[in-house]
């Protein structure tokens, strides 16, 4: 039996895992660059990286204030962009105002982009919004007893409850699938 580890390495391999951590870390930045461009904390709030496509950055606001504050800092902005992530050749910013309320859905805190990457991703993270959450009274974490998950070595790394509770089960469903018809 192959390890949920052993079928998700063949699937990725290093060169998409390094350009997944790039993006990672270019949707993650934006409150540090607005604080290092003394943009209020509030903008933040009420901003976020929606996309990066064909080279251009395109951030989404809420409120019009905040807008016309980031519209004064774009050239700032764009520098850093370029020089923080010098291999995506970002050659411009876009600023667009939503409704408000239309911040994106989030997993572990994180906003999720709308990049062609993101979009690849979007199963799995429906799946863990709607899991079910551990119960807190599980002194196991939410992997022992009832489902009949028991913590496994090499889940220990995977901080997200949901996500390692959707791994274990998965592993268990590929284990229950490669038994031979004879066993319980």
């Amino acid at each position: 039996m192959k390890r949920i580890g052993d079928i998700l390495t063949s699937i990725f391999d290093e060169k998409m895992a390094e350009k997944a951590e790039g993006y990672s870390a270019f949707f993650s930045c934006w409150e540090d660059l607005i604080e290092k461009n003394n943009i209020p904390a509030t903008v933040a709030s009420h901003s976020w990286i929606k996309s990066v496509d064909k080279g251009l950055v395109w951030i989404e606001v809420d409120h019009p204030g905040c807008k016309q504050i980031l519209q004064t800092k774009e050239r700032k902005l764009l520098h850093d962009f370029r020089y923080r992530f010098p291999s995506m050749n970002i050659s411009g910013i876009s600023i667009m105002l939503c409704r408000s309320g239309a911040r994106p859905k989030s997993i572990g805190g994180e906003a999720l982009a709308e990049s062609a990457e993101a979009k690849d991703a979007q199963p799995l993270i429906d799946a863990a919004n709607s899991a079910e959450a551990p119960s807190a009274a599980d002194d196991t974490g939410g992997f022992g007893g009832s489902d009949g998950l028991a913590q496994k070595p090499g889940y220990d790394g995977i901080k997200n409850q949901t996500l390692k509770k959707m791994l274990m089960r998965l592993e268990k469903n590929i284990a229950d699938r490669e038994k031979p018809a004879s066993q319980p």
